[in-house]
C-alpha cells in the first residue's frame, strides 16, 4: 500500500467514525455532473468516454448509500434539455444509460429501480429496456430504492402531476370548481413521479456548479444542498462521507 493510499484509508475511517450516531438522510438526490468536462480535462476526444467512466461510478455510490443506511436515491442522469444534443453525442449516451440500468437490474444486485422522467421522449427501444429493468427489480427489498431520472425535467414533472390530477378528478365526475375548492399541495404530491417516497433530505451536485438545473423542483423545497468541486468520475467515497458529514451538522428548520 502506498503512503497516499494509507493516508486515504486512515482519513476514510476517521470520517466514518465521526458519522456514527449522526442523522442520516432518508433520501439523497445525486446530480452526476461533469462527465464531459472530465473527459476533456483527461485528454479524451470523445466526451462519451467521460459518461462511460461516470456510469461505472454509479454502482459504487449505490453501495456507499446502502452502507450508510440511505433508503432512497435519485440519480439525475439525463435532463429533457439534454435531449437537444446532437445525435452523434446523444445516441451513445442513451446507450450508456441503458447499459447501466440493465447492469443494475442484474441478479445479485439489491436495488429496486424506478424510472422517473418522460420515457415517451426517448427512443422506443431505450424506453422499453428501462421499463423492463424496472419491472425486473420490482420485488427487491435488500438495498436502496433507486430512482433513475432520464428524460427528466422538474417543470415537466409538475405539469404531468397536475395533468394526472385533473384527469383523475374528471374521471370521477368532479368539476374544476370542486377541485379548486379542495386543492392543496398534497394532491399534487400524490401525482409526482416520486409519489409515496420521502422528499430528498440531501441533494449532492458535482462539477462545482451551484444550481438545480430543473432537478426535483417540487421535492427539494426543504432539501439541504452539497456542492462538490470534483467532476463526477472523480467523486470518491471520502467526498460522499464529507457530504454526509455536512448534512449531519446542519440544523433543519423546514421554514420554522
Amino acid at each position: 500500500m502506498t503512503l497516499r493510499n494509507l493516508l486515504y484509508s486512515v482519513y476514510e475511517r476517521r470520517l466514518t467514525a465521526k458519522l456514527a450516531g449522526k442523522p442520516v438522510p432518508r433520501h439523497v438526490g445525486v446530480m452526476c455532473d461533469g462527465n464531459r468536462r472530465w473527459a476533456k480535462e483527461m485528454g479524451y476526444v470523445d466526451p462519451n468516454d467521460g459518461h462511460r467512466v461516470g456510469a461505472a461510478k454509479i454502482k459504487h455510490v449505490l453501495g456507499w448509500c446502502d452502507q450508510a443506511g440511505i433508503g432512497h436515491v435519485t440519480l439525475y442522469l439525463l435532463a429533457t434539455d439534454n435531449l437537444r444534443r446532437p445525435a452523434s453525442e446523444l445516441d451513445p449516451l442513451l446507450q450508456i444509460i441503458e447499459d447501466l440500468v440493465v447492469e443494475l437490474a442484474e441478479e445479485g444486485n439489491p436495488w429496486r429501480l424506478r424510472m422517473v422522467g418522460s420515457l415517451d421522449l426517448l427512443p422506443a427501444q431505450t424506453a422499453a429496456a428501462l421499463k423492463a429493468a424496472e419491472e425486473r427489480t420490482r420485488d427487491r427489498t435488500g438495498g436502496a430504492q433507486v430512482n433513475i431520472a432520464v428524460g427528466y425535467g422538474g417543470r415537466r414533472e409538475i405539469t404531468d402531476a397536475v395533468r394526472s390530477l385533473l384527469l383523475e378528478h374528471a374521471a370521477s365526475g368532479g368539476t374544476i370548481e370542486e377541485l379548486a375548492e379542495v386543492l392543496d399541495v398534497e394532491h399534487i404530491a400524490e401525482h409526482l413521479y416520486t409519489r409515496g417516497q420521502p422528499d430528498p433530505d440531501l441533494v449532492i451536485r458535482t462539477s462545482g456548479e451551484q444550481r438545480l438545473s430543473g432537478f426535483m423542483l417540487w421535492q427539494s423545497a426543504h432539501s439541504e444542498f452539497y456542492f462538490c468541486e470534483l467532476n463526477w468520475p472523480d467523486f470518491r467515497h471520502i467526498d460522499f462521507l464529507r457530504a454526509l458529514r455536512s448534512y449531519a451538522t446542519r440544523q433543519r428548520r423546514f421554514g420554522s
